[in-house]
């Protein structure tokens, strides 16, 4: 068996089972690629090398084990492989932590974000860190600048570290601990970025085991008794000005949110960014902005 009907065996297994997606690929085929490759020890990019080959019989077996495994458990494949991509960049991840899909990173590698920084921008924070890949690819993009990703999460910021010590940023990325802005108490920031909780109750409930695996803190945004999913953001957004400097930005991801977010913020005037998934799921805001619905 070549990888590739090795592959499309897999593939068939997780359509014919119904398993969810949306932890790092979109349909069948990607996912069993993604772990095919895995079980092959080979990296993601490389199936058009591989793909007519034959793996030895241990590497198919390890194949099919993971593949009935993710259908058995209906965990994310990220938290069987232990490892997940954004933006091409490996990441360490475990249940501790939400598997990272943040449409930030794409604004942060396509420079959608650039226009709006200048030579004076030097402060980042990432809000609710989870895994650190935010602050990660935040440092990657922008050589001079000093980030810190902050959590509420203990669990979240020991794979924090792991993946800044993976990617040797020790030395520009600070983790820190706390409840929301409390974390970055008397200090001000010139980028804010931020992936809260923000999912709303009817849209918690509804959710496939492969997103109930993961840490409910991190998804719902009704933790403090609302329903709308904005539990998170409506404190955020009273108190972020000050913790910005004068010509600083916040990045904010909400989803599939929006019409709850300007329910809840009808006078507020955001910039609308545009991702892979649409131009009403990740939203700007300068200081000005905030200062004016406060």
């Amino acid at each position: 068996m070549t990888v590739i009907e090795l592959i499309e065996r897999c593939s068939a297994r997780l359509e014919e089972a119904g398993v969810s997606f949306g932890h790092g690929t979109t349909n069948a085929f990607d996912e069993a690629a993604w772990l095919v490759l895995w079980a092959m020890k080979q990296p993601l990019d490389a199936l058009e090398d591989v793909a007519e080959s034959t793996p030895p019989a241990a590497a198919q077996q390890r194949a099919l084990d993971i593949v009935e495994q993710r259908i058995a458990t209906r965990r994310p494949a990220a938290y069987l492989t232990g490892e997940a991509w954004l933006q091409g960049v490996p990441f360490t991840v475990d249940e501790r932590v939400i598997v990272p899909r943040s449409l930030i990173a794409e604004c942060l590698a396509d420079g959608t974000i650039d226009a709006w920084l200048s030579d004076r921008t030097q402060q980042v924070l990432d809000l609710c860190t989870g895994n650190g890949s935010l602050a990660v690819l935040a440092a990657m993009a922008w050589p001079d600048v000093q980030v810190t990703g902050a959590d509420l999460s203990t669990d979240a910021l020991a794979v924090a570290a792991l993946n800044v010590q993976r990617h040797e940023l020790n030395n520009r990325i600070t983790l820190v601990q706390g409840d929301g802005l409390a974390a970055v108490a008397g200090r001000r920031f010139d980028l804010i970025l931020c992936n809260p909780p923000y999912v709303n109750a009817e849209s918690m409930a509804a959710l496939p085991p492969e997103y109930r695996a993961e840490p409910e803190i991190a998804l719902s945004g009704n933790l403090a008794g609302g329903t709308d999913g904005m539990d998170f953001i409506r404190p955020l957004l009273a108190q972020a000005a000050e913790h910005m400097t004068d010509e600083a930005v916040l990045v904010l991801e909400i989803g599939h949110e929006r019409p709850f977010f300007e329910a809840a913020f009808p006078r507020l005037e955001a910039v609308w960014l545009p991702t892979s998934a649409g131009d009403d799921q990740v939203l700007l805001l300068t200081r000005q902005a905030l200062l004016r619905t406060a």
